[in-house]
């Protein structure tokens, strides 16, 4: 039997997941930061209920990835402060974060996040790290499939070229 063979909890992090998971916890916390200031800035209603579910998840896998850390003896990256909360008509007009801004900021963040996640999984030695975080990227990439949607019926979205093949010409 192997020195890793045995129940992946049992097993010791080596210094990369150590690593990687520590920062993740950082880049999600300051992640879950920017969005409830963006969630400030934002009007519109959809854009918001998205902009929670981007918080709830970035705190929920902060706090899970934290906790991993914890038990493996593990200092956990500090956390971000909370902004407070701004009424919309309280920022100046020419201040303010429009909504198309917002949704593409937020996707910019779930796609790092998405990047971040794939990387944890495919250097990790701990199946249950790798599993952690498969399970991140899907929930990354499901919110960020409702983020897209939202961007494009609400015509937010700026399609780059398109290319239409000559054969439908």
């Amino acid at each position: 039997m192997g020195i890793l063979s045995g129940n992946p909890q049992d097993e010791p992090m080596y210094y990369g997941e150590v690593f990687s998971t520590w920062n993740f916890v950082l880049m999600s916390n300051k992640a879950v930061a920017e969005a409830q200031v963006l969630l400030n800035h934002a009007g519109d209603s959809d854009l918001k209920k998205l902009l929670n579910e981007a918080i709830e998840l970035g705190q929920s896998e902060a706090e899970q990835v934290s906790k991993l850390l914890r038990e493996n003896g593990v200092a956990v990256a500090p956390s971000a402060p909370v902004p407070p909360k701004v009424e919309l008509n309280d920022i100046p007009v020419g201040a303010r974060f429009m909504d198309p801004d917002i949704s593409m900021s937020a996707s910019e963040k779930l796609a790092a996040g998405l990047v971040a996640a794939s990387s944890i999984m495919g250097q990790s030695i701990r199946e249950d790290i790798a599993m952690m975080f498969g399970q991140f990227h899907t929930s990354k990439a499901a919110l960020g499939a409702k983020f897209l949607k939202l961007s494009k019926e609400k015509g937010w979205i700026i399609p780059p070229p398109l290319h239409h093949s000559s054969k439908e010409d």
